[in-house]
């Protein structure tokens, strides 16, 4: 970790727990004198406390140490709330169904955010029996290529990782799924709608204006 728990990051999350500093220092086996050293930045808590300070405000001791506690309204938030977050160090990719504080290589890591389909990020999607079939336009050097590709819907995510010098290229089984991502290790995350009446058939539709009138078209029909 780059940096250690702070007094502003205890007392923001005792007083979210409605707990005085007394009674967090009860908690703690420490004085309340010493809560309010921490609060107030002329001390820090013993690295022997902060597992019982993540405890008793029910975090990990990552989130302590981030600064970032996270709160899931929805534990069992489904598929479509995935985000995605790639290591600039490794290229790891990892992945939540909600809010998450994730740490690579030292690094905190925040989602990617995923833009539209562009000139330089063709995708072509194609029905072939149950699966679609998808081709992504786009050069897989060492230097520049798609990381990961994936087919989002409510209950399941499905992922394949590409390699430099391989094919741009997955298969996904159809059932269910809403929308696909890819990853370009220079550009970041690009995500498509997926269209049933558009991309369950057979022939690849691109991101071109063709598309853009299916995809309104169906959008229009289907919803």
């Amino acid at each position: 970790m780059n940096q250690y728990v702070t007094g502003a990051m205890i007392r923001e999350l005792r007083e979210r727990h409605h707990m005085t500093q007394a009674e967090l220092a009860e908690k703690l086996c420490v004085c309340d004198k010493t809560v309010s050293k921490w609060e107030t930045g002329k001390g820090y808590p013993d690295i022997s406390l902060l597992e019982p300070i993540a405890s008793v405000f029910g975090i990990s001791v990552a989130e302590l140490l981030s600064g970032n506690a996270v709160q899931n309204i929805n534990i069992s938030a489904n598929m479509m709330r995935s985000k995605f977050y790639v290591c600039p160090v490794c290229v790891n990719v990892l992945h939540s169904m909600g809010e998450a504080v994730i740490h690579c290589h030292g690094v905190s890591l925040t989602p990617a955010q995923a833009e539209e389909t562009d000139e330089h990020h063709k995708i072509f999607i194609e029905g072939v029996e149950d699966e679609y079939f998808v081709r992504i336009e786009h050069e897989m050097t060492k230097a520049h290529f798609i990381s990961f590709a994936a087919a989002l819907s409510p209950d399941r995510i499905q992922m394949v990782k590409l390699y430099p010098e391989g094919n741009a290229e997955a298969r996904f089984q159809m059932r269910g799924v809403k929308q696909i991502f890819f990853y370009c290790n220079r550009d970041g995350l690009f995500s498509v709608r997926v269209h049933p009446a558009i991309d369950g058939r057979p022939g690849a539709y691109d991101d071109s204006p063709e598309r853009r009138t299916l995809e309104q078209t169906a959008k229009r029909l289907f919803g």
